[in-house]
């Protein structure tokens, strides 16, 4: 999310079903609002299965909604997870197909696709680029200037701490 030429990216690794990533979530939102072109938000995918069972599927969901819709649809449907879920392994996984109909996939498609279970291997891919980058929980950051990592946010940070670290960086 963002532009692709932005002087600061910042590549979340993220639970569906963490409080703290859904908080967090909302923080880079406030972000990116904030810096317009000048910061860019890359999602990846980190459910922790021996916290939040059903997180996989979510992030499995998501893949199958941007296949159907491009980065549009991912960030509506993470959008939407994140409005909907209480976290902690709350959300029903009835309701994927819902907040699939709700941002105007094709369900038909996307219940195929979710059922595939052809993005397992992509999470878990993504899950073990995080573990190499040092994440010890969700959610966790990596930001990069120039295609380089210059820091990390491990956990949550409110607003005000990712800006001073952005701002750091633009200077």
């Amino acid at each position: 999310l963002g532009s692709k030429d932005a002087q600061v990216v910042v590549i979340e690794y993220s639970d569906f079903e963490c409080p703290w990533c859904k908080v967090f979530h909302a923080t880079m939102h406030q972000v990116l609002s904030s810096y317009g072109d000048k910061v860019a938000w890359v999602y990846r995918q980190s459910p922790i299965a021996q916290l939040h069972p059903k997180a996989a599927k979510e992030s499995e969901a998501s893949e199958c909604a941007t296949e159907q819709g491009g980065n549009t649809a991912f960030w509506k449907f993470a959008d939407k997870i994140f409005e909907v879920t209480e976290s902690n392994n709350k959300l029903d996984p009835a309701q994927l197909p819902g907040i699939a109909t709700l941002i105007g996939l094709d369900v038909k498609t996307f219940n195929t696709c979710l059922s595939s279970g052809k993005y397992t291997s992509k999470i878990q891919a993504d899950v073990a680029a995080a573990s190499k980058a040092g994440m010890q929980g969700t959610p966790f950051s990596v930001i990069m200037v120039k295609g380089k990592a210059v820091g990390t946010i491990n956990g949550y940070k409110p607003f005000e701490g990712v800006k001073a670290q952005i701002d750091a960086l633009l200077k």
